[in-house]
Protein backbone atom coordinates (compact mmCIF):
# COMPACT_ATOMS: atom_id res chain seq x y z
CA UNK A 1 0.00 0.00 0.00
CA UNK A 2 1.31 3.47 -0.86
CA UNK A 3 1.82 5.77 2.11
CA UNK A 4 -0.62 8.66 2.36
CA UNK A 5 0.66 12.17 3.09
CA UNK A 6 -1.05 15.52 3.30
CA UNK A 7 1.84 17.23 1.49
CA UNK A 8 4.83 16.49 -0.75
CA UNK A 9 8.00 15.06 0.75
CA UNK A 10 10.39 18.03 0.82
CA UNK A 11 13.93 16.87 0.07
CA UNK A 12 16.45 19.58 0.85
CA UNK A 13 19.79 19.91 -0.93
CA UNK A 14 21.81 22.15 1.35
CA UNK A 15 24.44 24.55 -0.03
CA UNK A 16 25.05 22.60 -3.27
CA UNK A 17 27.51 25.21 -4.57
CA UNK A 18 29.71 24.56 -1.50
CA UNK A 19 28.98 20.92 -0.68
CA UNK A 20 28.65 19.57 -4.20
CA UNK A 21 32.20 18.70 -5.21
CA UNK A 22 31.70 14.97 -5.64
CA UNK A 23 28.32 14.67 -7.34
CA UNK A 24 26.37 14.25 -4.12
CA UNK A 25 23.49 16.24 -5.69
CA UNK A 26 22.58 12.84 -7.15
CA UNK A 27 21.41 11.70 -3.72
CA UNK A 28 18.61 14.27 -3.75
CA UNK A 29 17.62 13.35 -7.31
CA UNK A 30 17.46 9.65 -6.40
CA UNK A 31 15.26 10.30 -3.36
CA UNK A 32 12.86 12.51 -5.30
CA UNK A 33 12.49 10.03 -8.15
CA UNK A 34 12.15 6.89 -6.02
CA UNK A 35 9.53 8.66 -3.91
CA UNK A 36 7.53 9.76 -6.97
CA UNK A 37 7.73 6.29 -8.53
CA UNK A 38 5.68 5.11 -5.56
CA UNK A 39 2.96 7.65 -6.19
CA UNK A 40 4.09 9.88 -3.33
CA UNK A 41 4.56 13.55 -4.27
CA UNK A 42 8.11 14.80 -3.70
CA UNK A 43 9.76 18.19 -4.11
CA UNK A 44 13.45 19.08 -4.43
CA UNK A 45 14.26 22.18 -2.38
CA UNK A 46 17.69 23.76 -2.90
CA UNK A 47 19.03 25.97 -0.12
CA UNK A 48 21.69 28.28 -1.53
CA UNK A 49 24.81 29.24 0.39
CA UNK A 50 24.21 32.31 2.51
CA UNK A 51 20.54 31.49 3.02
CA UNK A 52 19.19 30.26 6.36
CA UNK A 53 18.41 26.55 6.43
CA UNK A 54 14.66 26.18 7.09
CA UNK A 55 13.10 23.88 9.67
CA UNK A 56 10.39 22.77 7.23
CA UNK A 57 12.21 20.09 5.20
CA UNK A 58 11.64 16.34 5.48
CA UNK A 59 15.17 15.35 4.38
CA UNK A 60 18.37 17.37 4.75
CA UNK A 61 21.21 16.39 2.41
CA UNK A 62 24.72 17.69 3.06
CA UNK A 63 27.35 16.72 0.49
CA UNK A 64 31.12 16.79 0.33
CA UNK A 65 33.37 19.77 -0.27
CA UNK A 66 36.93 21.06 -0.08
CA UNK A 67 38.36 22.84 2.98
CA UNK A 68 37.43 26.45 2.17
CA UNK A 69 33.87 25.69 1.02
CA UNK A 70 33.46 23.46 4.07
CA UNK A 71 34.40 26.36 6.32
CA UNK A 72 31.79 28.59 4.67
CA UNK A 73 29.17 25.85 4.81
CA UNK A 74 29.97 25.20 8.46
CA UNK A 75 29.30 28.82 9.33
CA UNK A 76 25.87 28.68 7.73
CA UNK A 77 25.05 25.36 9.37
CA UNK A 78 25.98 26.68 12.80
CA UNK A 79 23.75 29.73 12.27
CA UNK A 80 20.86 27.42 11.38
CA UNK A 81 21.65 24.76 13.98
CA UNK A 82 18.43 25.34 15.92
CA UNK A 83 16.33 24.92 12.76
CA UNK A 84 18.09 21.68 11.81
CA UNK A 85 17.70 20.28 15.32
CA UNK A 86 14.04 21.29 15.45
CA UNK A 87 13.33 19.64 12.10
CA UNK A 88 15.06 16.44 13.16
CA UNK A 89 13.19 16.33 16.46
CA UNK A 90 9.96 16.66 14.48
CA UNK A 91 10.79 13.69 12.26
CA UNK A 92 13.16 14.90 9.52
CA UNK A 93 16.01 12.77 8.17
CA UNK A 94 19.63 13.90 7.79
CA UNK A 95 21.98 12.40 5.19
CA UNK A 96 25.50 13.83 5.41
CA UNK A 97 28.33 12.74 3.12
CA UNK A 98 32.09 13.28 3.61
CA UNK A 99 32.53 16.99 4.45
CA UNK A 100 28.87 17.15 5.42
CA UNK A 101 29.39 14.15 7.69
CA UNK A 102 32.26 15.93 9.42
CA UNK A 103 30.17 19.09 9.84
CA UNK A 104 27.23 17.36 11.57
CA UNK A 105 29.73 16.14 14.15
CA UNK A 106 31.34 18.09 16.96
CA UNK A 107 34.41 19.44 15.18
CA UNK A 108 37.05 19.00 12.50
CA UNK A 109 40.67 19.52 13.57
CA UNK A 110 42.98 20.45 10.70
CA UNK A 111 46.61 19.38 10.40
CA UNK A 112 47.76 22.80 11.66
CA UNK A 113 45.51 22.51 14.72
CA UNK A 114 42.85 24.90 13.46
CA UNK A 115 39.39 23.83 14.62
CA UNK A 116 36.28 23.96 12.47
CA UNK A 117 33.29 23.61 14.76
CA UNK A 118 30.41 21.41 13.63
CA UNK A 119 26.79 21.45 14.78
CA UNK A 120 27.07 18.48 17.17
CA UNK A 121 24.09 16.60 15.74
CA UNK A 122 26.05 13.39 16.34
CA UNK A 123 28.90 12.73 18.77
CA UNK A 124 31.82 12.35 16.36
CA UNK A 125 35.10 14.19 15.91
CA UNK A 126 37.33 14.31 12.85
CA UNK A 127 41.05 15.01 12.62
CA UNK A 128 43.08 15.54 9.48
CA UNK A 129 45.17 12.48 8.68
CA UNK A 130 47.53 11.00 6.13
CA UNK A 131 47.59 9.32 3.71
CA UNK A 132 44.42 10.38 1.94
CA UNK A 133 41.91 7.53 1.68
CA UNK A 134 40.91 7.14 -1.97
CA UNK A 135 39.17 4.26 -3.73
CA UNK A 136 36.30 1.83 -3.57
CA UNK A 137 34.73 1.37 -0.15
CA UNK A 138 32.42 -1.46 0.96
CA UNK A 139 30.76 -1.69 4.36
CA UNK A 140 28.49 -4.26 6.00
CA UNK A 141 25.72 -2.22 7.65
CA UNK A 142 25.44 -2.30 11.42
CA UNK A 143 22.68 -4.43 12.89
CA UNK A 144 21.16 -1.52 14.79
CA UNK A 145 17.66 -0.62 15.98
CA UNK A 146 17.92 2.75 14.24
CA UNK A 147 17.27 1.08 10.87
CA UNK A 148 13.66 0.66 11.92
CA UNK A 149 11.16 -1.99 10.82
CA UNK A 150 12.94 -2.88 7.56
CA UNK A 151 16.25 -3.65 9.24
CA UNK A 152 19.67 -2.98 7.69
CA UNK A 153 20.19 -2.98 3.93
CA UNK A 154 22.73 -5.24 2.24
CA UNK A 155 26.41 -4.37 1.86
CA UNK A 156 26.93 -0.71 0.96
CA UNK A 157 29.28 0.42 -1.81
CA UNK A 158 30.77 3.79 -2.65
CA UNK A 159 33.90 5.70 -3.54
CA UNK A 160 35.81 7.48 -0.79
CA UNK A 161 38.16 10.44 -1.17
CA UNK A 162 39.05 12.08 2.13
CA UNK A 163 41.86 12.79 4.54
CA UNK A 164 39.73 12.83 7.67
CA UNK A 165 40.02 10.36 10.53
CA UNK A 166 36.66 10.26 12.27
CA UNK A 167 36.17 8.88 15.77
CA UNK A 168 32.75 8.01 17.21
CA UNK A 169 31.78 8.91 20.74
CA UNK A 170 30.98 6.29 23.36
CA UNK A 171 27.85 4.34 22.50
CA UNK A 172 27.55 5.86 19.00
CA UNK A 173 26.79 3.29 16.29
CA UNK A 174 28.71 3.25 13.02
CA UNK A 175 26.86 3.01 9.74
CA UNK A 176 28.74 -0.21 9.10
CA UNK A 177 31.86 -2.36 9.31
CA UNK A 178 34.53 -1.84 6.66
CA UNK A 179 35.07 -4.78 4.30
CA UNK A 180 37.23 -2.90 1.80
CA UNK A 181 38.64 0.62 1.93
CA UNK A 182 39.27 3.04 4.77
CA UNK A 183 35.91 4.29 6.06
CA UNK A 184 36.27 6.35 9.22
CA UNK A 185 40.01 5.65 9.09
CA UNK A 186 40.54 5.75 12.85
CA UNK A 187 41.71 2.16 13.18
CA UNK A 188 38.36 0.71 14.21
CA UNK A 189 37.39 -0.60 10.73
CA UNK A 190 34.11 1.28 10.94
CA UNK A 191 32.38 3.42 8.34
CA UNK A 192 30.16 6.40 8.98
CA UNK A 193 27.64 6.93 11.74
CA UNK A 194 24.05 5.80 12.26
CA UNK A 195 21.65 7.46 14.66
CA UNK A 196 17.88 7.91 14.75
CA UNK A 197 17.04 9.14 11.21
CA UNK A 198 20.66 10.29 10.74
CA UNK A 199 23.24 8.82 8.37
CA UNK A 200 26.79 10.14 8.10
CA UNK A 201 29.09 8.47 5.58
CA UNK A 202 32.21 8.75 3.45
CA UNK A 203 30.46 6.92 0.59
CA UNK A 204 30.26 8.91 -2.64
CA UNK A 205 29.04 7.56 -5.94
CA UNK A 206 26.51 9.08 -5.23
CA UNK A 207 25.78 6.69 -2.39
CA UNK A 208 22.02 6.46 -2.96
CA UNK A 209 22.42 5.73 -6.67
CA UNK A 210 24.73 2.85 -5.79
CA UNK A 211 22.59 1.60 -2.90
CA UNK A 212 18.87 1.71 -3.69
CA UNK A 213 17.99 -0.09 -0.47
CA UNK A 214 19.61 2.68 1.55
CA UNK A 215 17.60 5.28 -0.37
CA UNK A 216 14.42 3.36 0.39
CA UNK A 217 15.24 3.23 4.11
CA UNK A 218 15.40 7.04 4.10
CA UNK A 219 12.11 7.34 2.22
CA UNK A 220 10.43 4.94 4.65
CA UNK A 221 11.67 6.96 7.63
CA UNK A 222 9.74 9.91 6.21
CA UNK A 223 6.77 8.36 4.43
CA UNK A 224 6.14 5.16 6.39
CA UNK A 225 5.62 1.75 4.80
CA UNK A 226 6.41 1.84 1.09
CA UNK A 227 6.00 -0.73 -1.69
CA UNK A 228 9.08 -2.25 -3.35
CA UNK A 229 10.27 -1.15 -6.77
CA UNK A 230 11.76 -3.17 -9.63
CA UNK A 231 15.50 -2.62 -9.33
CA UNK A 232 17.32 -4.59 -12.04
CA UNK A 233 19.49 -1.69 -13.19
CA UNK A 234 20.26 -0.56 -9.66
CA UNK A 235 21.34 -4.03 -8.60
CA UNK A 236 23.46 -4.40 -11.73
CA UNK A 237 25.33 -1.21 -10.79
CA UNK A 238 25.71 -2.42 -7.23
CA UNK A 239 27.12 -5.77 -8.40
CA UNK A 240 29.57 -4.03 -10.72
CA UNK A 241 30.85 -1.80 -7.91
CA UNK A 242 31.16 -4.76 -5.54
CA UNK A 243 33.34 -6.42 -8.18
CA UNK A 244 35.50 -3.30 -8.39
CA UNK A 245 35.91 -3.23 -4.62
CA UNK A 246 36.84 -6.89 -4.47
CA UNK A 247 39.99 -6.08 -6.40
CA UNK A 248 40.99 -4.20 -3.26
CA UNK A 249 40.39 -7.06 -0.87
CA UNK A 250 36.80 -8.25 -0.60
CA UNK A 251 36.77 -11.98 -1.41
CA UNK A 252 34.58 -13.32 -4.20
CA UNK A 253 32.64 -15.48 -1.73
CA UNK A 254 31.32 -12.33 -0.04
CA UNK A 255 30.03 -10.98 -3.36
CA UNK A 256 28.32 -14.30 -4.14
CA UNK A 257 26.79 -14.45 -0.69
CA UNK A 258 25.40 -10.93 -0.91
CA UNK A 259 24.00 -11.30 -4.43
CA UNK A 260 22.43 -14.66 -3.61
CA UNK A 261 20.22 -12.88 -1.09
CA UNK A 262 18.48 -11.14 -3.97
Amino acid sequence: MTAVRDSAVRIGLIYPELLGTYGDRGNAIVLVQRTRWRGIPAELVEVDAGEPIPDSLDVYIFGGGEDDPMEMAGAGMRESKANIERAHTNGAVVLAVCGGYQLIGNRYIAADGEILEGIGLVDVETRAGSPRLIGELVAAPSDDVNWGEFGPPRALTGFENHGGRTSLGAGVAPLGRVLAGGGNGDGTKTEGVLAERIIGTYLHGPVLARNAELADRIIAWVAGSIPPLEATLEQSLRADRLDAAMVRGVHKWWRDRMLARG
